[in-house]
């Protein structure tokens, strides 16, 4: 079992930025692909960015693309999410979620990819 914690979730202007940080439990942290997920009101939760278990590889939704960047510290058992440039549409609330796999360069993006979820931290962008 792994469990997941969010942080850094909050309530900034348009423009502006904010970083999520996810820390996982899992001693194996290094052997899972992560991902980056947000579900805003009356939505369906939606992929936003992905790392390889490795960090060598990411991917990034087209909404994001230039605005968000995702990394991990596999030493600290953490992946983050810098969110800048943030604009009203990207409220939500963001999970992190994470798939145990062999394969260090694949990036996956769809939800039922992922065994673990945390549970969520709150980014409020206003106008």
């Amino acid at each position: 079992q792994v469990h997941l914690v969010e942080s850094g979730g909050g309530l900034v202007q348009a423009g502006g930025s904010l970083r999520l940080s996810c820390t996982a439990s899992a001693r194996t942290f290094r052997l899972y692909a992560m991902g980056w997920f947000r579900q805003a009101p009356g939505m369906e939760r939606e992929f936003v960015a992905g790392i390889s278990s490795t960090g060598y590889a990411t991917y990034y939704t087209d909404a994001v693309k230039g605005r968000f960047t995702i990394s991990r510290d596999n030493a600290e058992n953490t992946v983050y999410l810098q969110m800048n440039s943030l604009k009203p549409e990207d409220t939500a609330v963001y999970f992190c979620a994470a798939h145990f796999t062999s394969r260090t360069t694949v990036i996956y993006k769809t939800l039922r990819d992922y065994e673990y979820w945390g549970q969520g931290t709150q980014a409020t962008v206003s106008s």
